[in-house]
């Protein structure tokens, strides 16, 4: 089987400020990192629009109209202080959760092996009623609660490395039961969420802060003492992976000192997990990654090693 590779489009039509991070250039990079002969075997798919009954299974209906009544018909929005909206972003946003969504149904159908979702804007910082840090809806958390539900999963793993907390998703999983959600990140850093004593309500939370200037031999010190035990133990059905690329040591917006070569480990130490696990069923979505040329290198190596678990 291959690996699937999600992406619309749509993506560059949510527009931000100029000078603002989470920006189109994005996807351009992640068009690139896709491009050459290396990359010729993956199944290339489009990202579908979500329903609403898919939003609907992590955000009220109140909170889903507040973002589409928000969508100006020219120019661009302010939600809060990092977050804008534009004509295209409801849309844009719609086929991130729908492509992470379809992911799951190619992976558990077995039509793929593994997948990877690269959308924007990124999901993992959007709360239940809630958009912040660039996030409207929260896309992986949604595709989690989509796999419980229509795949009738009782085990769904849930794992982000983006360099900030994945507040988001853990607010959205954090009393449901069928989910065991891992966040490593920086602190102190923003939102400020993610301290090791935040359990979740079932205990199925686990956070990892690294303190900033955490190399990669630190990171995946980490992941070999605490969080690849615990997964095992938690024998996932399927792995759902937020992967933001912004722990890299390039990136201006926080303090770690990853480099691509530590994000390919995670990316293989995961999917190990889920061969012995679940049949490698393992959907990654884009987070984070603002630095253009280290997220060009970081999605490339990120994608070779799922192609090569697929292969």
């Amino acid at each position: 089987m291959k690996t699937a590779y999600l992406t619309h489009p749509d993506a560059a039509h949510h527009q931000t400020p100029p000078g603002h991070p989470e920006q189109i250039a994005r996807m351009t990079a992640v068009g690139d990192a896709l491009a050459g002969s290396d990359f010729t075997a993956l199944m290339r798919l489009d990202a579908p629009l979500a329903e609403d009954a898919l939003l609907l299974l992590s955000h009220p209906a109140s909170y889903i109209d507040r973002i589409r009544k928000s969508i100006p018909a020219a120019g661009i929005y302010q939600l809060d202080a990092d977050t804008h909206v534009s004509n295209g972003s409801f849309t844009a946003a719609s086929r991130a959760v729908g492509g992470a969504c379809h992911a799951v149904d190619l992976v558990m159908q077995g039509t793929a092996a593994n997948a990877f979702v690269g959308m924007r804007p990124p999901g993992h910082h959007a709360e239940t009623a809630t958009p912040m840090g660039f996030c409207l809806f929260g896309t992986v958390a949604i595709a989690a609660r989509h796999a419980m539900e229509a795949h009738g999963l009782n085990r769904v793993a849930v794992v982000d490395f983006d360099v900030h907390h994945g507040n988001g998703t853990q607010d959205l999983l954090w009393d449901e039961a069928r989910a065991f959600f891992v966040s490593s990140h920086q602190i102190p850093l923003w939102p400020g969420s993610g301290k090791s004593d935040e359990r979740g309500g079932h205990g199925n939370v686990l956070n990892v802060p690294l303190a900033p200037g955490t190399d990669g031999a630190a990171f995946r010190r980490v992941y070999e003492d605490m969080v690849l035990p615990q997964l095992d133990r938690f024998a996932p059905e399927l792995i759902l992976v937020s992967a933001g690329f912004d722990a890299h040591r390039d990136d201006p917006l926080a303090q770690l000192a990853l480099t691509e070569d530590d994000f390919a480990w995670v990316t293989g130490a995961l999917c190990d997990v889920a061969a012995r696990h679940c049949d490698g069923r393992l959907v990654s979505c884009l987070e984070g990654g603002y630095d253009l040329p280290a997220l060009v290198r970081s999605v490339a190596a990120h994608v070779r090693v799922l192609m090569e678990k697929a292969a």
